[in-house]
């Protein structure tokens, strides 16, 4: 198998916003080591009931999957934080003069971290859909600057799936 390179065009800018939102996103996986993600209907998001009909089978096919997949989500969040850095350090939003906001990073993404980077943007997406209310295309409010972070992140991961393709 041929292992691939992707470049990733972002803005100084995008890469620091989004370099909080994974920051963000680790925090409330991290916050599932000491409870249960089904009280947080973002999370249950992130590990779906496998038995709709059977509540014992799904009970026990979360405790036997859930951790696992968990880590999993922490350890791709991870990746995309890496290379998100920009000479070894993390980006921050305050940190990035107007002049420099638009400047463009490259970020090099070898097949694990391609991967990595549509499994969190995908995740990511679900918690914030949850958040919102977003359960159809109806549930978009333009107003609601949420919401745009919504689509950037479907942005991303679009282009990213995009880029595969070709």
């Amino acid at each position: 198998m041929t292992a691939h390179t992707l470049l990733m065009e972002l803005s100084l800018l995008e890469a620091a916003h989004l370099t909080e939102l994974v920051a963000q996103f680790t925090t409330l996986l991290d916050e599932t080591l000491d409870g249960d993600p089904r009280d947080d209907p973002a999370l249950a998001r992130l590990v779906p009931d496998a038995y709709a009909d059977d509540d014992a089978a799904a009970q026990e096919f979360r405790r036997l999957t859930q951790d696992d997949l968990l880590d999993r989500r922490r350890a791709d969040a991870a990746v995309v934080t890496t290379s998100l850095l920009r000479d070894g350090t993390q980006l921050r939003p305050q940190d990035i003069a107007d002049d420099d906001a638009t400047t463009a990073m490259v970020i090099e993404l070898d097949d694990g971290a391609v991967s990595a980077w549509l499994r969190t943007l995908a995740s990511l997406r679900l918690v914030l859909a949850t958040r919102l209310g977003i359960a159809d295309d109806d549930d978009h409010d333009g107003r609601d600057p949420r919401f745009g972070v919504y689509d950037w992140l479907g942005y991303r991961l679009e282009g990213l799936l995009q880029a595969l393709e070709s």
